[in-house]
């Protein structure tokens, strides 16, 4: 069993920035790829970003490439997602996913977490 808990949510400006942290713990954190997913109301939770396990290969959403920054810290057992020129349309509940491989679909991660609020102004 993995447990996954988000923090850094919140209310910003548009091309303002965030930094998103999902703790885990529960299992060899390092072991395995780490995803960041996001539900809008009323809309499909999208992909977002992942990571694998060593940081080595990560994998972006088209709508945040150059924008958004995931990376990992194993000694801590936690993933970020630095947001950056945030806009209103990034807002969104975003959840963090624990899987094997890096892989942009949903039913690749295992475990989630149970997500944070960003909302983003204009």
């Amino acid at each position: 069993q993995v447990q996954l808990v988000e923090s850094g949510g919140g209310l910003v400006q548009a091309g303002g920035s965030l930094r998103l942290s999902c703790a885990a713990s529960g299992r060899t954190f390092s072991s395995g790829a780490m995803g960041w997913f996001r539900q809008a109301p009323g809309k499909e939770r999208d992909f977002v970003a992942a990571i694998s396990w060593n940081g080595g290969s990560t994998a972006y959403a088209n709508s945040v490439k150059g924008r958004f920054t995931i990376s990992r810290d194993n000694a801590k057992n936690t993933v970020y997602l630095q947001m950056n020129s945030l806009k209103p349309e990034d807002t969104a509940v975003y959840y963090c996913a624990a899987g094997v491989v890096v892989t942009t679909t949903r039913h690749g991660y295992d475990y989630w977490g149970q997500g944070t609020q960003v909302t983003v102004s204009s």
